[in-house]
C-alpha cells in the first residue's frame, strides 16, 4: 500500500510551484511588450555564453557573437549586455537568446525614432551602387544620388569611406529598406548659418568661404549657408585663363563683399580688390625711358602685351620689335611666356596703357648707316630680291638699298631688272639718298656713269645735221636714235613737209637717215628733228656757228677749204 502521505507535495513545494507559474506568466507577458533584456554572463566557454536575464531564465548564445575582429571574446563573467528573446523553450527557465538580433533591434528603433522626431543618424559611407551610395549605420542603408549633396558631385569616390550625418527620409522594417538623406543634413545646416552669415555681408567686408563650384566665367564660393560669386574679372588685376587656375573646388579662400542683394539673396565677392590696383601710382614707380622686364602674356598681328608687374602690362607695337626687320605678326618674333626686356616709351594711367620699345633697347642701325654712307657713296652689296619696280642691295645687317628701275640705266628701256640682274648678283652702286625717318636708302647703278644728255648741247648743237637709226615709228613722228641712250623725235608734220604725206610710209626700223637738230630741252630730255633743208651746208655752217662758234669755226673753215678745192 502505497503511502499517500509520502506521495502528496508538502506545502511549502506546492507554494513555489504557484509562485513560478505565477512569475512565469508575469515574465511571458513582460518579454511579448519587449524583447530586448539585459542579462548578466553567468558562465563563458569556447563555443557558447550563458547568459542570466532574471525570472530564473537562463540561455545560451554562441561565443561568435561576443569575439572582435581578431577573434577575441570581448566580454567576462559578471558584465551584463543587451540580448534579444528569440523564444521560450519550456517552463524550466530555458531561453533562446541573440546578442546581434538586439543590436539589430536597437538600430531599428534609432531609425524609428530618427524618423519620427527629424533626427539625424550617424553613417559610414562605405561603396558606390547603382543611383547612388551604400551606408553603413550597423545595418545598410542607401543614399540616393540626389540626396548626397546640395549640388551635384562628380567624384563620388571621395566620400566612400567617410563618416556623415543622415536624416531617415523613409524606411521599411519588414522589407529592411531604408534611404537616407545627407541633403536634408546639409541644407538645415545651410539655413542656421544663412542668419549668422548675413549680417556679415557689409560692403566691403573680407570673409572666408570655401570653394564651391568653378564655371568658365568665376568662383562659386559658400560663406555659410549662401553662395557668392567671384567673377572672373574680379579675381586678379592680371589675365586669366580659367578661374581652376587661382583656386580648386574645397579650397579655402579669403574674398571681399563688392556688393549683396538681400532681395534676390546674390552676393558678388572680389579677390584683387583686397590689393591695391597697381595702375594708382604707376608714375611714382616707372618713368618714361626706364628700362624694364616682363613676360609675353598675348600675341597680337599688332604686337604684343607684355606683363611688367601682376595686372600692370604694356604694349609692344609691332614697329617697335624691330629697326630692321619687316615684322608682320608678332609672332614672329616673340613666343607666349617668354621672357623680355624693353624700354618705356609713354605711360597713360588714365587709359591703363603703357608702350614699349624693344627695338630701342639697341642702337639705331639708321644713323649708323647715314654716318658710314654719305649720299655719292659707292658700294658694293648683294642683290638680295628683284620686284618690277627695282632691286633691293644689301649694304649692312638687316638694311637693303633700293635701286628703282628708273635708275638702272641711262640708256636701256628696262622693262624688269631681271633681264639684265639675278638675285645674288655683286653690284656696284652710289648712295643717292638716305631717308632715316621712313627707313629708305636709295641707290643708283647709272649714276656710276655721267649722264649722256650733259653732253648733248656741246655734241649736237641746235641746226646741225646729224646721222641716226629710226627705232621706232608711231602715229605722231619717228624716233631716232643718235647714240646709245639719246634720241630725237621727228614729229610727223616734218615728215609730211618734207616728203609729202607718205613720207613716214616710206622708212623703216632700223634705217639710217640724216635730220637737223631743231631744238632741245635738257630739262625733259627730249630733242626736236627735222628733215628740212637737209642740203643747205652754208646754213648748216651759220647755224652752227650762231649756236657754237667754236665748233662751228671749224665746221665752216673745212666747208670753205672744200669749195677753194672744187674750183
Amino acid at each position: 500500500m502505497v503511502n499517500s502521505t509520502a506521495q502528496q507535495p508538502n506545502n511549502t513545494e506546492l507554494t513555489d510551484k504557484m509562485n513560478f507559474a505565477e512569475l512565469f506568466e508575469n515574465s511571458l507577458k513582460e518579454f511579448e511588450d519587449n524583447k530586448i533584456v539585459k542579462g548578466t554572463i553567468v558562465q563563458i566557454d569556447s563555443d557558447f555564453i550563458l547568459v542570466d536575464i532574471g525570472y530564473k531564465y537562463e540561455g545560451q548564445i554562441k561565443s561568435g557573437e561576443f569575439k572582435d575582429v581578431q577573434g577575441n571574446i570581448t566580454v567576462k563573467e559578471g558584465d551584463i549586455v543587451d540580448v534579444f528573446i528569440v523564444r521560450i523553450e519550456d517552463h524550466d527557465g530555458h531561453v533562446v537568446l541573440s546578442r546581434e538580433k538586439a543590436a539589430l533591434a536597437k538600430i531599428w528603433d534609432l531609425v524609428e525614432d530618427a524618423y519620427k522626431e527629424k533626427k539625424t543618424i550617424t553613417g559610414k559611407l562605405i561603396s558606390r551602387v547603382k543611383g547612388g551610395l551604400t551606408v553603413d549605420i550597423g545595418i545598410r542603408a542607401f543614399l540616393p544620388g540626389s540626396q548626397i549633396d546640395l549640388r551635384p558631385i562628380k567624384d563620388l569616390d571621395s566620400l566612400v569611406g567617410t563618416e556623415q550625418s543622415f536624416k531617415v527620409v523613409k524606411y521599411g522594417k519588414r522589407q529592411g529598406n531604408i534611404v537616407l538623406s545627407r541633403r536634408a543634413v546639409l541644407e538645415e545646416d545651410r539655413k542656421s548659418k544663412r542668419y549668422a552669415t548675413v549680417s556679415l555681408l557689409d560692403e566691403g567686408a573680407i570673409l572666408e568661404g570655401v570653394v564651391r563650384n568653378i564655371t568658365d566665367y568665376g568662383l562659386f564660393v559658400d560663406l555659410g549657408g549662401i553662395d557668392g560669386l567671384v567673377h572672373i574679372t574680379d579675381m586678379s588685376w592680371g589675365r586669366i585663363k580659367h578661374p581652376s587656375s587661382l583656386a580648386n573646388i574645397g579650397d579655402t579662400i579669403k574674398v571681399k563683399v563688392l556688393k549683396f542683394d538681400d532681395e534676390k539673396q546674390k552676393v558678388s565677392l572680389g579677390i584683387k580688390q583686397m590689393t591695391p590696383d597697381p595702375w594708382e601710382n604707376v608714375m611714382e614707380r616707372y618713368s618714361i625711358g626706364a628700362h624694364v622686364s616682363g613676360q609675353v602674356v598675348a600675341l597680337k598681328e599688332y604686337g604684343a602685351f607684355i606683363e611688367i608687374e601682376e595686372g600692370l602690362e604694356g604694349l609692344v607695337h609691332i614697329s617697335e620689335l624691330s629697326w630692321t626687320r619687316k615684322i608682320r605678326n608678332a609672332s614672329q618674333v616673340l613666343s607666349l611666356g617668354s621672357n623680355v626686356e624693353a624700354i618705356i616709351l609713354a605711360i597713360d594711367p588714365s587709359k591703363k596703357r603703357i608702350s614699349l620699345s624693344i627695338k630701342q633697347l639697341e642702337p639705331n642701325p639708321w644713323d649708323i648707316v647715314e654716318n658710314s654712307y654719305p649720299v655719292g657713296t659707292i658700294l658694293e652689296g648683294i642683290i638680295k630680291n628683284i620686284t618690277d619696280f627695282g632691286m633691293f642691295i644689301g649694304i649692312t645687317d638687316g638694311i637693303d638699298g633700293l635701286v628703282h628701275i628708273s635708275d638702272i640705266s641711262w640708256s636701256k628701256n628696262v622693262k624688269h631688272p631681271s633681264a639684265i640682274y639675278s638675285k645674288g648678283d655683286n653690284v656696284r652702286a652710289v648712295v643717292l639718298e638716305i631717308d632715316k625717318e621712313n627707313e629708305r636708302f636709295s641707290l643708283g647703278i647709272k649714276q656710276l656713269a655721267p649722264d649722256p644728255w650733259e653732253s648733248v648741247p656741246v655734241k649736237y648743237p641746235k641746226g646741225s645735221k646729224i646721222s641716226g637709226t629710226i627705232t621706232n615709228i608711231t602715229d605722231f613722228g619717228v624716233f631716232v636714235e643718235l647714240e646709245e641712250g639719246v634720241e630725237g623725235l621727228i614729229h610727223i608734220t616734218d615728215i609730211t613737209k618734207a616728203k609729202g604725206d607718205a613720207g613716214s610710209s616710206e622708212m623703216k626700223i632700223g634705217e639710217t637717215i640724216q635730220a637737223r637738230i631743231a631744238h632741245i630741252s635738257l630739262e625733259n630730255k627730249r630733242i626736236g628733228l627735222s628733215l628740212i633743208n637737209l642740203e643747205d651746208p652754208e646754213a648748216d655752217a651759220y647755224k652752227s656757228y650762231v649756236n657754237n662758234p667754236q665748233v662751228a669755226t671749224s665746221n665752216l673753215g673745212a666747208l670753205l677749204q672744200e669749195e677753194i678745192s672744187k674750183k
